[in-house]
């Protein structure tokens, strides 16, 4: 015969199940309510950057700000630059020093080689990279594999 038993807040009902089975059923929805949590509570997030202007570039600088300003430890946040986005990532660009500060606080910043290499063909020369930059072999595919990792891509 069916019978509700209510334990800890958790009603169910009885055939067969022991209060030590149903103890660890709480237990576990206990645990997986605060691996939840603290999940909710961490993000991951890739940044695109492929537009050339500087009011873009400040742009995308701003929002990484801000989501370090709300997440604070809690978030991995990586900015592609690609096509005419890469200057910003240039040694000598206008906001060096604050692709710098922001690598400084833990932010990773890629720029696509297949970008860098055309760029040297057009200019040239050989643009320098800021030093808080990594060549990735292309920016695209650097965020496929970033939204395949559980990234959130944004587009600012």
């Amino acid at each position: 015969m069916w019978a509700p038993v209510v334990f800890e807040h958790v009603t169910c009902m009885r055939e067969g199940l022991t209060m030590t089975a149903l103890r660890s059923v709480v237990v576990m929805l206990a645990l997986i309510a605060a691996t939840s949590s603290a999940i909710a509570g961490s993000a991951k997030v890739v940044l695109q950057l492929t537009d050339g202007t500087l009011d873009k570039h400040s742009l995308v600088l701003a929002v990484a700000e801000n989501l370090l300003a709300h997440y604070g430890d809690e978030i991995e946040l990586e900015i592609v630059a690609f096509g005419p986005g890469l200057p910003m990532l240039f040694a000598d660009a206008d906001n060096a020093a604050r692709v710098d500060g922001l690598a400084a606080r833990g932010v990773r910043f890629a720029a696509c080689r297949n970008t860098h290499k055309k760029l040297t063909k057009v200019l040239g020369k050989e643009p320098l990279l800021s030093r808080s930059a990594r060549e990735v072999e292309a920016g695209a595919a650097r965020i496929i594999e970033l939204v395949n990792e559980g990234y959130v891509l944004l587009r600012p």
